[in-house]
């Protein structure tokens, strides 16, 4: 599910408001809490050590001692009527004077004071059962504890069982019976230092937790609705300053597109666009119409590249046929003579390659066949191939052996070879008549011979230089005997060369096997076998160079036209 920019944004605020909003509760909450138990602590302890100051410490020793003599001789039972129960405390009344009266009035003057006063008593303590004996308690409701009654119980790790003069610091709990209550003790302390008992107050702090309860609701409400009018406030900027003017780039960005296509002239709507945030988005609106500008004159010269590269590429079209044209291409070539067969075949890499082949009577008896490879490809390669080829043809057929035509071809290429190109070449002329062969090698790849009812074998010969390569050089040449029956298989480098997707070279091993698998097949024939496995080898691998073969088969002596 995609979810818009603006849907985002409210969301995220919303979570960010709510999140902080939360945490100002709870540290608002907190603190008010801390100082409301704080400020109650310290009143309970106050009033508690006034209470201490106030009555006579060696008063309360006296009552202490008699309390706990009596209750050696006679311990609280369990009590089973009320009777019994009143019977106990009566024992203790004899120990109260007109001294306890005065104390328990003083007492009583502090608890009508302070009205949050829920409890005050002096009690001391038991250190061993942490239980307190209640010495005078200032309530005069029925749940007053008597004197003599054993019913405090203190926690483990109250400071006062290792400090006594410490007292109770203030403490907060709540019960079922009496509610929320903070509890505080103050020594009292005689003369000499003892300790004699404690002065205990409990303040209620019931009102305190319903205080707490209003504030937590009334500072969420005021927080809920600071949040609710800040995230609007926030959401309504975000939408002005960031959604808004990113949905007008969109959408103008979009009818880019569109309006391109139609070809319309009036203004775009990125050029339309007025965006003034003055933070970055304005920054990428500008950016924006910079490239639509950019584009538009990029378009342009897209525009004129492409014609361009079209009229090229018509150019190139007709330069191919041209040079298509350039080479034999009409089999049977010679179909009067009897005496042979040639056919020859020719695939460039690009619209026009460097590589070609030729053929043509010198005269009745002499037939020449050549074929060759310039260096690099493409236009360049096609226009030294057209020169190449030209010179040689001019000086076969003033009747010049093969090395003299190379020796002379050479001499006028390397005249203003400035770019450097090479052709590497191979010519014969046959002898018609008699089978004399006489060929010259530039440089090139040895062709393969097959003898009349035998397999193709390489015929090799020492090559000399490539054409256009050095000045002065005089160019050997070789001879030999072709009988009726005899086969001649010439290649350029783009058939050995040929290369698999896996960077593996058809190579020349693989061709002779071609061969000879086809060894009986015309040249007609003989041909496209090896380019059907060139093609088979290679795959879907792209064809880097030209592949050109050119094959001549000699079948009867003879001299002259037959026919």
């Amino acid at each position: 599910m995609k979810f818009s920019l603006k849907k985002k944004s409210i969301l995220f605020v919303l979570v960010i408001a709510l999140v902080l909003s939360c945490v100002a509760v709870f540290i608002g909450y907190r603190i008010y809490s801390d100082t409301m138990d704080e400020r109650y602590e310290n009143i309970s302890m106050d009033l508690a050590k006034t209470a201490a100051d106030l009555v006579d410490a060696e008063k309360v020793r006296d009552y202490t001692e008699a309390i706990l003599e009596i209750y050696r001789k006679n311990p609280m039972p369990e009590f089973k009527s009320q009777q019994e129960e009143a019977d106990y405390y009566a024992q203790y009344t004899g120990i109260q004077d007109e001294a306890y009266q005065e104390m328990f009035n003083v007492l009583q003057a502090v608890k009508s004071n302070n009205r949050d006063v829920q409890y005050l008593y002096i009690s001391t303590l038991d250190t061993q059962s942490r239980s307190g004996i209640y010495i005078l308690d200032v309530d005069t409701s029925e749940s007053a504890c008597p004197m003599g009654t054993w019913d405090i119980i203190y926690p483990e790790n109250y400071g006062i069982f290792e400090d006594p003069e410490r007292g109770f610091p203030a403490y907060t709990t709540q019960t079922a019976e009496f509610g929320w209550l903070c509890t505080a003790g103050a020594p009292i302390i005689t003369d000499d230092g003892t300790v004699v008992g404690y002065a205990m107050i409990e303040v209620s702090m019931n009102d305190v937790m319903a205080d707490r309860a209003d504030f937590l609701q009334n500072i969420s409400l005021a927080m809920a609705g600071a949040t609710i009018l800040m995230a609007v406030i926030f959401i309504l900027l975000v939408n002005r300053s960031v959604v808004r003017p990113i949905n007008q780039l969109a959408a103008a960005a979009a009818s880019f597109v569109d309006e391109k296509n139609a070809g319309e002239d009036r203004q775009s709507a990125i050029s339309q666009l007025n965006v003034h945030t003055g933070d970055e988005i304005e920054a990428l609106c500008d950016a924006v119409k910079k490239m639509e500008i950019d584009i538009d004159n990029f378009i342009v010269h897209i525009s004129k590249i492409t014609a361009e590269k079209e009229r090229i590429g018509a150019e190139l079209n007709v330069a191919t046929q041209i040079q298509a044209d350039m080479l034999p291409r009409i089999f049977p070539a010679f179909p009067e003579r009897k005496e042979f067969d040639i056919y020859a075949t020719m695939n460039p890499a690009k619209e026009v390659g460097g590589d070609f082949y030729d053929f043509f009577l010198v005269d009745d008896d002499h037939l020449a066949v050549v074929i060759a490879d310039v260096s690099g490809k493409g236009v360049p390669a096609a226009l030294f191939m057209v020169i190449a080829k030209t010179l040689i043809k001019n000086h076969a057929q003033n009747k010049d052996t093969p090395g003299i035509v190379f020796t002379q071809t050479n001499a006028q290429l390397c005249e203003g070879n400035d770019a450097g190109l090479f052709v590497t070449a191979w010519m014969g002329v046959l002898e018609i008549s008699t089978g004399n062969f006489i060929y010259v090698n530039a440089g090139h790849n040895p062709p393969l011979l097959k003898r009349a009812g035998g397999a193709y074998e390489w015929l090799k010969s020492r090559p000399g230089f490539v054409l256009a390569g050095m000045e002065g050089v005089r160019y050997r040449e070789n001879s030999l005997q072709l009988e009726p029956g005899d086969c001649l298989y010439l290649y350029t480098d783009g058939v050995t060369e040929a290369t698999s997707g896996a960077q593996e070279l058809f190579g020349e091993e693989r061709l002779q096997h071609t061969l000879n698998e086809s060894k009986d097949l015309p040249v007609d024939q003989l041909l496209p076998k090896v380019k059907q496995a060139i093609d088979t080898f290679v795959g879907e691998a792209e064809q880097f160079d030209d592949i050109t073969m050119l094959g001549l088969e000699y079948r009867e002596k003879g001299g002259g036209l037959n026919g």
